[in-house]
């Protein structure tokens, strides 16, 4: 089973640049988009043999989430039950026989900070939701969680320390969230690799240089430990600030 997922900063500009192309060729069981910066008839994609949900923010062209599968689900929700985080489209859940998939899309900090306190709330919610979910059957949850978790998940963590997806407070949830039981699938195959990142600044030529960060993620329940096959971040993929990232599983 191969799962992809790719922050697309906006589906429209994505598609003039190859999205298409890239999703035909990756023939994906589940492929899942965050930042669609889109609303609900903006857009008509023709999949062929794929499911699709869709999560729209209420605001205009900000945030935003997706899901096309070729397995129909059990069941579909939007959010995670809580108004204060509801309105921005940034998650959505299927439910499959052997697991849950979960596609978010992580509140970003903000320049200065402005969005921390918010932030670290989201954290404490959406795990708490994932904890509720994993009562049931294992969870797979998807996406750009907008954190580089070690200093090796970034080009030049010295500098960006105390900057939004590198502070201490972000940092710190992602490993609680990693001791509850759960496995960052990259760095499971790949625990020491250094220099391969998922998203680059568009400004002073970042990718071009590959001073990027690792902020997009397949993080699986311990349980599904055994069905893990590979992982990878797909580098050669353009069309947004982000690449896609990979997950391969036996089930």
């Amino acid at each position: 089973m191969k799962l992809i997922s790719w922050n697309v900063n906006g589906l429209r500009a994505c598609v003039q640049k190859g999205f298409l192309d890239y999703f035909k060729s990756a023939d994906a069981d589940i492929f899942c988009v965050q930042e669609t910066k889109l609303q609900e008839g903006q857009i008509d994609l023709n999949l062929e043999g794929y499911e699709q949900y869709w999560n729209y923010a209420e605001k205009k062209g900000y945030s935003g989430t997706a899901v096309f599968t070729r397995r129909t689900p059990c069941s579909v929700s939007y959010g995670i039950g809580v108004e204060e985080h509801d309105h921005e489209g940034r998650v959505i859940t299927l439910e499959f026989e052997q697991f849950y998939f979960v596609t978010v899309y992580v509140p970003n900090s903000q320049n200065e900070l402005t969005r921390l306190d918010y932030r670290m709330k989201w954290e404490d919610d959406f795990q708490s939701y994932i904890l509720v979910l994993e009562e049931k059957k294992p969870v797979i949850y998807a996406g750009d969680l907008n954190v580089a978790h070690q200093e090796i998940d970034l080009k030049n963590p010295k500098t960006n320390h105390r900057n939004a997806g590198f502070t201490d407070e972000e940092r710190e949830k992602m490993t609680k969230a990693l001791n509850s039981g759960r496995i960052d699938t990259y760095r499971y195959f790949y625990p020491d690799q250094t220099g391969v990142y998922s998203w680059w600044s568009y400004r002073f030529k970042a990718r071009e240089r590959n001073s990027g960060w690792r902020i997009d993620y397949f993080i699986v329940s311990e349980a599904l430990k055994d069905t893990l096959k590979s992982a990878d971040i797909h580098t050669d993929v353009f069309g947004s600030d982000h690449c896609p990232v990979e997950l391969v599983l036996d089930l």
